[in-house]
């Protein structure tokens, strides 16, 4: 192997493990544990609460648009890290590409503020 090659054996091995651990999780809970069910068992429970009523309430939309945009934001921020480690091998040409990266994210910042999109009613 090259050893451009040999760089990415522990990022295998990191995913490797990580499905691994997630596959044995999944089995194992699927096979251990006792299986009987029961009506108290089986009842819809939430802090202590009797359910009432019927839990397929509406959600507003606003609620699941503030999620997608945190994550949309936190995921922009992720990659600041990266040019922030490299800063000084970039050069002036990474400094215009961060520039103009975080100028399109504010372009997107405020077309969110402009259509109220964070703004509960």
């Amino acid at each position: 192997m090259q050893s451009d090659q040999l760089n990415y054996i522990p990022i295998l091995m990191q995913l490797i493990l990580a499905v691994g651990f997630v596959v044995g999780t999944i089995f194992v809970s699927g096979k251990l544990g006792p299986k009987r069910s029961s009506e108290a068992k089986d009842k819809n429970f939430e802090c202590g609460i009797e359910s009432v009523g019927n839990a397929r309430i509406p959600f507003s939309v606003k609620y699941f648009l503030v999620a997608i945009l945190f994550v949309l934001f936190d995921v922009e921020v992720i990659f600041l890290y990266p040019w922030a480690v490299n800063f000084k091998e970039l050069g002036i040409e990474g400094m215009v590409k961060m520039i103009i990266f975080m100028l399109l994210l504010l372009v997107g910042f405020f077309y969110i503020i402009k259509k109220k999109a964070l703004e509960w009613e």
